[in-house]
């Protein structure tokens, strides 16, 4: 009998008129990261012409749709059918987490009812999804990347992101990376990088390092000048703050 642990279950929830198709691969291979899509289904009303998208890739990747006609202008059945199945589903007790796809503010109350009963929310929404919604989640996801070419294959530099996949200037990362230091420091300033990714995605649900413009953290961090880096043996990389410059005129 196999010891190796089962893979968190999640229901992955798709609003596909707040989601574009183009993110499809990408975020199923980003869920995978997490666990098992156990149930994946998509709300919206497919008997037009504008989700087409969506319509073509369903049987790829094995997405059930729930079809919601749209009856009344301004009153959004699929949003209400989401959330119905989503407590349906809670309340079985067969899930492990959620994932939500979506950049609807609408969704931030439902995510926190969820990890109310204690079952962790995965959303996923582009740069744009109101704070509300990205707090109430364990960890945000920006769509913009899980797009193709989203980021560069070694790394070693700046991706170069396709349209619309704003990249966020390294400076602004480096407060929030010095604030997780300072909670995990304990060997004279030096902690471990892991350690800090860990933190990082505590104080920020949405923090990712593709963000910015780098397929690992690491890099970012290198990129920022900001820290120190070392590796011990066994190719665990530590980092420490560097101290701050001194102000002119300042005493010694």
């Amino acid at each position: 009998m196999s010891s190796d642990p089962r893979a968190p279950r999640l229901a992955v929830l798709i609003d596909a008129d707040n989601a574009s198709a183009r993110i499809v691969a990408g975020l199923f291979e980003e869920i995978a990261k997490i666990g098992e899509a156990s149930v994946r289904r998509i709300y919206g009303d497919f008997s037009g012409t504008h989700l087409r998208g969506w319509a073509d890739v369903l049987s790829t990747y094995a997405i059930m749709p729930h079809q919601n006609f749209a009856y009344t202008a301004g009153k959004n059945a699929s949003d209400i059918a989401l959330v119905i199945d989503a407590m349906d589903l809670l309340h079985s007790g067969r899930f492990d987490g959620f994932c939500l796809v979506s950049s609807d503010s609408d969704f931030t109350r439902l995510a926190a009812r969820i990890r109310e009963q204690g079952v962790d929310v995965y959303g996923f929404g582009e740069q744009k999804t109101p704070e509300s919604f990205r707090q109430a989640c364990r960890r945000f996801i920006y769509t913009e990347n899980l797009l193709p070419q989203a980021t560069t294959p070694d790394a070693s530099g700046p991706a170069d992101p396709r349209p619309g996949a704003a990249v966020r200037p390294v400076r602004i990362a480096v407060p929030l990376i010095r604030t997780a230091i300072s909670q995990l420091d304990d060997e004279g300033g030096w902690v471990s990088l892991s350690g800090v990714g860990q933190r990082l995605a505590i104080l920020a649900s949405d923090f990712d390092p593709r963000t910015f413009g780098f397929a690992k953290l690491s890099t970012l961090v290198a990129e920022t000048g900001a820290f120190e880096v070392r590796q011990l043996e066994g190719r665990q990389l530590q980092i420490r703050a560097k101290p701050a410059a001194a102000k002119p005129g300042a005493k010694a």
